[in-house]
């Protein structure tokens, strides 16, 4: 049985934590977010999503998960030795706000930093149905990178945005 007015469907897996948030669920989210992205598994990020999820990056509109996951292999064949950082910057609801970083670079060895900010909204099964990102770069040298560790998630005693002075 789909229930259309909150963007769930029947074949879709609840994903916890479940709105309504609170600071320890939102914070939550966001971590679980940080991390399923620093493993760059496009499939397997794209599970996070209802299936009909509307997108802005940037000036890009992604609808769905086919288009999440065509979108998300493209970048990372762009940005390489890609790692980011996600930090909660508010929460209501069934909506979170986060700001980010991350650190990439290009296949020329141009090294950037990316600043960005989120809106995600989120259907009762803990998917996100809507995800909205406006993002700036700034060049780097790799001697200026501050995110340093293996590929895949950052490690707990990595020090976050706020720590790092961004």
């Amino acid at each position: 049985m789909n229930d259309t007015s909150n963007n769930q469907s029947a074949n879709e897996e609840s994903r916890p934590p479940l709105p309504p948030f609170d600071a320890e669920t939102a914070r939550m989210k966001v971590r679980a977010a940080e991390d399923g992205w620093n493993n760059q598994n496009p499939e397997k990020v794209s599970l996070a999503y209802t299936i009909d999820s509307v997108w802005r990056n940037r000036s890009t509109f992604v609808n769905g998960r086919a288009e999440i996951v065509e979108f998300l292999k493209q970048k990372w064949e762009r940005e390489l030795d890609y790692r980011l950082i996600k930090e909660l910057w508010a929460f209501e609801a069934n909506r979170i706000a986060v700001r980010f970083a991350y650190e990439c670079h290009d296949a020329d060895g141009n090294w950037y930093r990316s600043y960005g900010n989120e809106n995600w909204e989120f259907a009762e099964n803990g998917l996100m149905m809507r995800r909205i990102a406006s993002i700036n770069d700034l060049p780097i040298t790799e001697a200026e990178r501050k995110f340093h560790w293996p590929s895949g998630p950052r490690s707990q005693d990595h020090p976050g945005l706020s720590e790092l002075g961004l």
